[in-house]
């Protein structure tokens, strides 16, 4: 009998350990691909008894214009605000906005003159301009889809399609898909796609003093390690990520003048192109088993998890 319930201890101690990794690799799927968009956008009904449970972001998708004053970047990127958002303007000389019925083209003014000049600087080793995907909401915070960062308006995503040589639609900025450069089999980037053309342009956003990180797929960050030859201080900020096939999602460290933002620990100081790359390539984490036991939900963020001063921003009018 002492046998049996050490083997049935074990057993659903094995379970218990199980479920918990695959949970964790099942919230972070291989590929994410770019949703479309809307070209009539709905608004979101009134809430409905709102209370210190309603998770936050219910209240910061709700806010359609930024909170007035100077930008400030308010907590961490995964738990925070914005204050004094700047709107990246949807046409620039060599960028366009995706996905405006998101209304996700928001951050500090410090990150749209980043995108800017990224834009710049990636024309001139020969991107022919950026397509801009989500920033942030007006006034930051948790998204009700998407993403858990990209709340304090110093984070951004690019596509890995360059802009075309026309001002773009409605309907093309909705509904285009982005450019996957991964291959099917996850374990390297699709030759048939692939050109030096990305590298260089990674490499331009990172070599900008402002970037703190860059996150893209495993099997770019592959590339770049084979690729980057003997200039390789930049990679130590492209860290390999779940999904990010189809864009890359740039960081920006905070501002000076953000006393209230969070900064993040900066990366290890190496090009992370060494034995910390298999992980990312075993089976388990390419295409991990269905859980045994059903994953536990996480609860949802709050206001009272994110720094006070953010309650007071989406609260106001």
């Amino acid at each position: 009998m002492r046998t049996a319930a050490c083997l049935v201890a074990v057993f659903v101690f094995a379970l218990a350990a199980s479920a918990a990794a695959q949970e964790k690799q099942q919230e972070k799927p291989p590929i994410d691909p770019t949703p479309p968009g809307s070209l009539n956008p709905e608004p979101l009904p009134p809430l409905e008894h709102p209370n210190t449970a309603t998770p936050a972001k219910e209240f910061f998708a709700r806010k359609p214009t930024p909170f007035p004053g100077p930008g400030r970047s308010i907590g961490g990127y995964s738990d925070g605000c914005l204050a004094g958002a700047a709107p990246l303007p949807v046409n620039g000389p060599s960028w366009q906005v995706m996905r405006l019925s998101r209304n996700r083209n928001w951050g500090n003014p410090h990150l749209v003159r980043f995108i800017e000049r990224f834009a710049n600087n990636a024309k001139k080793v020969g991107w022919n301009g950026l397509l801009v995907g989500d920033m942030s909401q007006p006034r930051g915070g948790p998204m009700i889809s998407g993403h858990t960062s990209h709340q304090v308006g110093l984070d951004a995503d690019i596509w890995f399609t360059p802009m075309p040589n026309h001002v773009q639609n409605r309907e093309e900025r909705e509904f285009t898909s982005a450019t996957n450069i991964v291959a099917a089999d996850l374990l390297d980037v699709d030759p048939q796609i692939w050109t030096p053309a990305y590298t260089a342009l990674i490499r331009t956003a990172a070599r900008d003093p402002a970037v703190t990180r860059i996150f893209v797929n495993a099997a770019i960050k592959k590339a770049l390690c084979r690729e980057a030859g003997s200039d390789r201080d930049w990679l130590q900020k492209v860290r390999p990520w779940y999904g990010h096939a189809e864009h890359f999602h740039v960081r920006i460290g905070c501002p000076a003048d953000s006393p209230e933002c969070k900064p993040q620990p900066p990366p290890e100081e190496n090009d992370g192109c060494g034995h910390e790359l298999d992980y990312w390539f075993k089976e388990s984490t390419l295409h991990p088993p269905p859980p045994l036991l059903p994953p536990k939900p996480k609860p949802p963020l709050t206001l009272a998890g994110l720094p006070p001063t953010c309650k007071s921003i989406v609260q106001a009018p």
